[in-house]
C-alpha cells in the first residue's frame, strides 16, 4: 500500500464499499455526535467523510486534533444510510470507517477559518495566503486560472501559433508606465528593466522571420494599483506577420470566444466573428468611454445644438464657449421620487464633477429647473429627437467635451445600475477601432501621440505628409468585454521613414528616435514584414470568468494595494554587502517637517 494514499478525497464511490483504503488530507471539519465522531477530510480534489466510534483506535487521536491538521487515515469504505447521503459531494454516498490514524502535521490556532465563507480583512488573507488558498472559492479560482491558461495555449497552437519565450531582463524604455529596474553587478551604474510587455522582442521575432508567435508572458509595471490592475501580471501575448487588422481579429476572436464559452458556466458569449467594431469617436459619444459595457442598454446623445439659444443660461454659456451638452436617458422613472434624481446629482459631485442636471417626466409633464428654463416646446422637440417617452427622465452632462464625455459615461453606468438595467448572464465583447494617431497636449501646447506611437497610421506616409495630424487615425484597437479592456493592440509601423515622420510630427528628432529605439529602428532597416498583434490580459479574463470584483482573487500570491507581499515581507531592506555588490547607495526621502 502507498505510504500516504490509495485514493484521493473525491474518488471513492459505492463501488468501493468494503474496500480497505488509505486517505491523506487536512481536517476540514469535525462533528461529535455523542461518541461518534465525523471528520470531513479534504485534499486538493475534494472531501471524504471519515467516521470513528468507540470501536475505532483512531477516535482518541482524531478527537484531539485541531482543524487543518494533516492526517493519514486507514479504514474501510461503508455505504451511508439513505437519509445521510450528500448529493452535493462526489463521495456523498459513502464514508470511511477509520481504523487507524497517523498525524502528519498538527495545526496550531488558525488566523482564518478555512471551512467558512466568512470574509476576512485582505491584510489577514494575504499575510496567510497559503491558508486562504485552502478555502474553496479561492482554490477554485486558481484552478480555473490553470484551466483557462491551458485552454488558451491549446487554442493558440491549434491556430498555428508557436510559443517562444522573451527576456525578463531587458532595457528600460522611456515610454509607458514606470519600469521596475534591476541593478547590474557586472556593469556598475547600469540597470536592467523588467518587461512591461515583450513588445519589442515579439516584433523582432517577426523581423527574424517567425510568422505567428505567442507566449503566456509575465509583465511588470510600477504603477498605482486598482481592483483590476496588479504590478505583476500575465498576458496572452501574440504577434503575426503579413496581416491586416482584420486578420488579427479573425485569429484571436475564436480563441477568446472559445475560452469564455468553455468556462462561462452557461452565460452567453458574443460568438467569434461577430464582435462589434466601434470607432473610437463613436464609443466616446455613445458610451462616454473607450471601455464600453454593452450589457448596458443606455446610449448617450449629444444635444448641444438644442442649447445654442436657450432659456437655460448656464448651458447657453457652456455651449457658447465651445462646450458640449450630453444626455443620458433614464427610462420609466415616472414612479421614482425626486430623491432619485437628487441622489444622482450628489453622486456626481462626490465623484469630482460640478453636478449632473436632470429633467423628470411623468405622464408627459416635464419637471425640474432645466425643463422650466428651456421650455415645454423645447423639451418636447428634444425628447422627440431622442425617441423618449412620456415617462422617461433625462440626465445632462455639460462642459468641455472631454469632461462632458467622462461625466456622461460614468452617469450612464450609475443610472443603469440604479435602475437594474445591466443585462445578466452574458459576456459581451467588442473591438474599439480607429483611435486617433495624435492629440493636442494642452499643457505642453503641442501635438503628441495619443495612444501607441509605434502603430501604423492609416494612410501611412501620405496621410502624415498631407493631412491635419489631429484627423489621422491609427491601426490601433482595443478588445473590451463587459466594460473591461482586455488588451490593446495594433498593426505596427514597420517602416523607418514613416516612423521618423510620425515622431517628427510629435516633436521628436531623428536623433532621439535613433537613441531611444535603436534596436527596433535598426532592425526595421534590414527588412521587416508588415505585422501586428495584441496581448489579452489573463488575470482580467479569469477575473471575469470567476465573477470576482478584484483581480487579486484570481492570483495565487498577489501583492496588496501598496505593492507589498505581506506573506514574504517584500519589498524589504537588504544587507549592505548586497548593495555594494550592485554598486547602489540608498537615499532616504526627505521627512516632512512639522
Amino acid at each position: 500500500m502507498h505510504a500516504y494514499r490509495t485514493h484521493n478525497c473525491a474518488q471513492l464511490t459505492k463501488d468501493n464499499v468494503g474496500d480497505t483504503v488509505r486517505l491523506s488530507g487536512w481536517v476540514h471539519n469535525k462533528r461529535d455526535h455523542g461518541g461518534v465522531l465525523f471528520v470531513d477530510l479534504r485534499d486538493h480534489y475534494g472531501i471524504t467523510q471519515i467516521v470513528a466510534d468507540s470501536d475505532s483506535e483512531a477516535l482518541p487521536l482524531l478527537d484531539k486534533l485541531k482543524l487543518e491538521s494533516v492526517v493519514t487515515i486507514d479504514g474501510t469504505v461503508k455505504a451511508r444510510d439513505e437519509v445521510a447521503v450528500n448529493p452535493n459531494l462526489p463521495t456523498g454516498a459513502i464514508e470511511v470507517f477509520a481504523r487507524e490514524a497517523t498525524v502528519q502535521s498538527r495545526a496550531e490556532e488558525l488566523p482564518l477559518i478555512v471551512n467558512s465563507a466568512e470574509d476576512y480583512p485582505e491584510e489577514i488573507r494575504l499575510k496567510y495566503r497559503f491558508v486562504d488558498l485552502r478555502r474553496e472559492r479561492v482554490h477554485n479560482n486558481i484552478m480555473l486560472r490553470n484551466k483557462v491558461i491551458t485552454s488558451l495555449r491549446r487554442r493558440m497552437i491549434d491556430q498555428g501559433f508557436s510559443e517562444f519565450q522573451t527576456p525578463i531582463l531587458g532595457a528600460s524604455s522611456p515610454e509607458g508606465a514606470r519600469d521596475y529596474i534591476v541593478p547590474s553587478r557586472l556593469h556598475p551604474g547600469k540597470f536592467y528593466a523588467l518587461p512591461q510587455a515583450p513588445q519589442m522582442f515579439k516584433q523582432l521575432l517577426m523581423v527574424a522571420g517567425f510568422d505567428r508567435y505567442f507566449q503566456i508572458a509575465p509583465c511588470f509595471r510600477d504603477e498605482d494599483l486598482r481592483a483590476d490592475r496588479s504590478p505583476e501580471f500575465y498576458q496572452l501575448d501574440f504577434e503575426m506577420s503579413f496581416v491586416t487588422q482584420e486578420d488579427v481579429f479573425q485569429a484571436i476572436e475564436p480563441v477568446l470566444a472559445g475560452v469564455f464559452e468553455e468556462f462561462s458556466g452557461g452565460k452567453t458569449v458574443t460568438p467569434a466573428g461577430t464582435f462589434p467594431r466601434i470607432p473610437y469617436a463613436e464609443t466616446m459619444l455613445k458610451y462616454g468611454t473607450d471601455k464600453p459595457d454593452l450589457r448596458n442598454p443606455l446610449v448617450i446623445s449629444d444635444v448641444t445644438s438644442h442649447f445654442e439659444k436657450s432659456g437655460f443660461g448656464l448651458f447657453e454659456k457652456i455651449v457658447g464657449t465651445g462646450g458640449r451638452v450630453r444626455v443620458i436617458p433614464a427610462p420609466n422613472t415616472h414612479e421614482k421620487s425626486r430623491k432619485f434624481f437628487d441622489d444622482m446629482n450628489d453622486w456626481a459631485r462626490k465623484e469630482g464633477f460640478a453636478g449632473l442636471g436632470y429633467v423628470t417626466r411623468k405622464g408627459g409633464e416635464f419637471g425640474g429647473p432645466i425643463a422650466k428654463n428651456h421650455g415645454t416646446e423645447g423639451m418636447e422637440k428634444l425628447y422627440a429627437e431622442l425617441g423618449l417617452g412620456e415617462n422617461d427622465g433625462l440626465f445632462f452632462a455639460a462642459g468641455k467635451e472631454k469632461d462632458a464625455a467622462k461625466l456622461a459615461g460614468a452617469a450612464r453606468t450609475r443610472c443603469a445600475e440604479e435602475l437594474g438595467l445591466i443585462e445578466e448572464g452574458c459576456f459581451k465583447f467588442c473591438w474599439i477601432v480607429d483611435f486617433p494617431m495624435f492629440e493636442y497636449d494642452e499643457e505642453q501646447k503641442k501635438v503628441d501621440f495619443s495612444h501607441n506611437p509605434f502603430s501604423m497610421p492609416q494612410g501611412e506616409m501620405e496621410a502624415l505628409e498631407n493631412e491635419d495630424p489631429l484627423t489621422i487615425k491609427a491601426w490601433q484597437y482595443d478588445i473590451v468585454c463587459n466594460g473591461y479592456e482586455l488588451s490593446s493592440g495594433a498593426i505596427r509601423n514597420h517602416r523607418p521613414d514613416i516612423m521618423y515622420k510620425a515622431f517628427e510630427i510629435a516633436g521628436y528628432s531623428k536623433e532621439s528616435v535613433d537613441e531611444n529605439f535603436s534596436g527596433m529602428i535598426e532592425a526595421f532597416k534590414l527588412g521587416a514584414p508588415p505585422h501586428g498583434g495584441s496581448a489579452p490580459g489573463i488575470d482580467r479574463i479569469v477575473m471575469l470568468l470567476a465573477d470576482e470584483p478584484n483581480i487579486r482573487e484570481v492570483i495565487a500570491f498577489p501583492l496588496n494595494q501598496k505593492a507589498q507581499d505581506l506573506m514574504m515581507g517584500a519589498p524589504s531592506e537588504v544587507m549592505l554587502k548586497q548593495l555594494r555588490d550592485v554598486h547602489i547607495r540608498t537615499v532616504e526621502p526627505p521627512k516632512n517637517e512639522g
